[in-house]
């Protein structure tokens, strides 16, 4: 186990090094107006001394090396014009807590709701249920979540009586965000545990069940349902990292002061530094998130054996 645990967070860090490698020199791309907070007012002279001050003279591989040894010390620099001089950390620190309660919300909501409509379009595969549920799950994967997001926001308000901002304080303000995050998920967990929970039907376990006179809900529900959940597991963790990237539109339809919000204003103002750090932070949350889906998998499923995981990998 601890071989195995130690092999697959070693090819992470190497992934997510990778990853943070790529988005470095991507971001050196960029404008160079993102590294000054009054660009517009420099001379040249000015601007070239301000970019060998920050160190974006020197070659791509100092200034990496550098940016990685900042990043180990807790160091991303500091916001240019979101909020002139201030720490990126320090931003972050704020809106962070806003987007993971968000987050979590929304991923409780999405299981709550979504595990039983698999269930039971499983269990009524065929009927009316199974093909409304169906239905629910086409509209949501084919029509693109702003449309619906847009909707959910123009009715829901008016009809809940909700407003139209966000107040963290209010907790009638979570409940169109979270609803509108959670859709995509509810989708996703009803069709693919409808899908596990008609293969599984179809196993030699289930007619022995049968054939001993088990009925058809304890069939279901200890024996279908217990081994079709399995791999379900694997796909939780990675589930939040979509609920985070779906926050982003979400989060500035209803002035959230979270991630996604603030994501999309300092794109809009070309603070580099924020820009950097914020992609950066859902790199590791979603190499994390694959990584802890795949040890949840091994854990819980009995039948995969960690070194015929090892051998194969």
């Amino acid at each position: 186990m601890a071989k195995y645990l130690a092999k697959r967070i070693g090819r992470s860090m190497i992934t997510l090094v990778l990853v943070i490698s790529i988005v470095f020199c991507l971001m050196r791309l960029m404008p160079i107006e993102g590294y000054f907070s009054n660009f517009d007012k420099l001379t040249d002279a000015q601007i070239q001394a301000g970019l060998k001050e920050l160190g974006l003279l020197d070659p791509l591989p100092v200034q990496l090396g550098r940016f990685f040894k900042n990043m180990f010390h807790g160091d991303f620099g500091v916001s240019t014009k979101y909020r002139v001089n201030v720490p990126v950390t320090a931003i972050l620190k704020d809106k962070l807590p806003v987007s993971i309660k968000l987050g979590c919300l929304s991923i409780l909501v999405s299981l709550i709701l979504g595990i039983p409509l698999g269930t039971m379009m499983a269990r009524f595969k065929g009927r009316w249920f199974d093909k409304l549920g169906t239905l629910f799950i086409v509209f949501i994967q084919a029509v693109p979540a702003a449309v619906y997001y847009l909707f959910i926001q123009m009715y829901g308000t008016t009809v809940l009586n909700i407003p139209l901002l966000f107040d963290a304080s209010n907790p009638r303000s979570w409940i169109l965000p979270v609803f509108s995050m959670s859709l995509g998920n509810i989708a996703y967990y009803g069709m693919w545990l409808r899908r596990y929970m008609v293969d599984e039907s179809n196993k030699d376990y289930v007619r022995l069940a049968q054939a001993k006179g088990v009925s058809e809900n304890g069939i279901m529900f200890k024996h279908i349902f217990r081994n079709a959940f399995v791999p379900m597991v694997q796909y939780l963790p990675s589930s939040f990292l979509n609920t985070v990237i779906g926050s982003i539109y979400v989060e500035s339809l209803y002035s959230i002061p979270g991630m996604g919000g603030l994501l999309v204003t300092v794109i809009k103002g070309n603070d580099n530094n924020m820009v950097q750090a914020i992609v950066l932070l859902y790199a590791t949350v979603g190499i994390i998130g694959l990584l802890l889906g795949d040890i949840l998998m091994t854990v819980l499923d009995p039948r995969i054996s960690l070194s015929g995981k090892e051998s194969k990998r």
